[in-house]
């Protein structure tokens, strides 16, 4: 079977490689579609740790970083009754990078990381049902404090991430969502998928002059020390932390009067679960997110149109030729 391998920082090989055979609680899936998931894909190509404390090894695991992915199941192993051959499923729990990744025609599974998803949906719709999961974890945690119905939402990066939670937010009742990004084409695209406000966070006047803005619950889908402690400056209530963190954020006396801050709790099938059933009611579109679609060969040229800020999410095709 055909898969991609990263042999070094910003170069790749297709390789031909066996179909692999699912053991005692695994599925064999036959990829349909997958997505990239930037932050890996482009930490990959530049050999920049992902977090404090990691490393990259090259060549990198065969399929590797793909795990946003969906398509149909063509084998069980034992011990398999959760899901069936021919079930249309996704990934929803990345199984960590030593093992064979979904940048391949067929990847093996735990058969507690797949999920069914709708077959009617193009797979463009489920093919990131694992991002989806990681942002309905925040929701989640949210629902449980009581802070979207009704509230107005703040979300600092409006990448994937971004997106997924500013449509989550008008699903959950929020009142209102504003945006801030610093990309002309992100604060656009977040117009047309509902966001009701946008704001380049340079540019906002809070941004030298902080302040309250009347956001009483905020998410963070940047990471950065200086996108969340924008939010810490003008969120009233919760603020969520999402992005990746990789500096220590100060809460300083300015914070003071309430402000309550909380960090991702994890993947979880609950998440997953939640994640699904908001795709098959329609309240949440994946599809405008894979601005472009390509065959594994054009591997490269995919992560080349992230780095350039001309794409939010690739779509690799591994069955398509270039």
């Amino acid at each position: 079977m055909k898969a991609m391998q990263v042999t070094a920082p910003g170069q790749f090989e297709i390789v031909d490689i066996p179909k692999p055979q699912p053991g005692p609680g695994q599925v064999l899936m036959r990829v349909e579609a997958v997505a990239t998931c930037p932050q890996w894909d482009l930490h990959l190509r530049h050999n920049e740790p992902m977090f404090v404390g990691h490393t990259f090894q090259y060549p990198y695991t065969i399929g590797q970083p793909g795990h946003e992915a969906t398509g149909d199941i063509v084998e069980v192993g034992p011990d398999v009754s959760s899901v069936s051959v021919g079930d249309r499923v996704s990934a929803w729990r990345d199984q960590g990078h030593q093992v064979q990744g979904c940048y391949a025609q067929y990847v093996v599974l735990k058969d507690e990381n797949v999920i069914k998803v709708p077959r009617e949906l193009p797979p463009e719709a489920v093919a990131s049902v694992e991002l989806a999961m990681c942002v309905g974890t925040v929701f989640l945690m949210l629902k449980d404090m009581h802070g979207i119905d009704g509230r107005v939402i703040g979300i600092t990066g409006l990448g994937p991430a971004g997106l997924i939670a500013a449509q989550m937010a008008k699903a959950e009742g929020a009142k209102r969502v504003i945006g801030f990004d610093p990309h002309h084409e992100r604060r656009k695209n977040a117009l047309n998928l509902g966001v009701d406000e946008v704001y380049d966070p340079a540019e906002h006047p809070f941004a030298s002059r902080p302040g309250k803005l009347a956001i009483e619950t905020a998410i963070d889908c940047v990471g950065a020390k200086k996108s969340v402690e924008f939010l810490m400056d003008i969120t009233e209530d919760i603020l969520a932390l999402f992005g990746v963190q990789r500096e220590d954020y100060t809460y300083s006396p300015r914070h003071y009067g309430g402000l309550r801050l909380c960090g991702y709790k994890g993947h979880s099938r609950r998440s997953a679960e939640y994640a699904v059933d908001l795709i098959r009611r329609g309240k949440l579109n994946l599809v405008p997110l894979v601005t472009t679609n390509l065959p594994l060969e054009a591997y490269n040229r995919g992560i080349e149109l992230l780095e350039k800020q001309q794409a939010t999410k690739i779509c690799f095709w591994p069955w398509r030729d270039e």
